[in-house]
């Protein structure tokens, strides 16, 4: 029994090892075949033709990151959901279903509560 447990933890390792020596393998390989010759001409900008002006340093208001944060989260939640809508058949026959209702209830309850906490703290108005 205790060999068994340990084979499957050689296994993920041998897989893990597996990967890393691939991955490390083209990049060394990359490195070996590709030409590098460079030069002045390779370093000016070519995407519109004009010559860029001032540094590359622009602030963004924070705003825009809480924004995308939200986002994120509500996205994440659809992808909670989703696979808890097809499976609630598979729970409710196994005499689970109410109980794995109320928790996904819970789940969207707790980020409703973060949604009016951000409308009330003005994250989502735009100026």
């Amino acid at each position: 029994m205790r060999n068994e447990y340990f084979g499957d933890y050689v296994t993920v390792a041998v897989f893990l090892l597996a990967g890393v020596g691939l991955v490390a393998g083209g990049i060394m390989a990359a490195r070996v075949v590709a030409p590098s010759r460079p030069n002045v001409l390779k370093s000016t900008v070519y995407e519109s033709g004009i010559e860029p002006t001032g540094g590359g340093w622009n602030q963004s208001h924070i705003r825009y990151y809480i924004f995308a944060l939200l986002f994120l989260i509500f996205d994440v939640e659809a992808v909670f959901l989703f696979p808890w809508a097809v499976s609630l058949d598979t729970f409710a026959e196994a005499g689970q279903g109410v109980l794995i209702y109320f928790e996904m209830v819970a789940f969207v309850l707790i980020l409703l509560l973060g949604l009016i906490y951000a409308i009330r703290k003005g994250v989502l108005q735009w100026e």
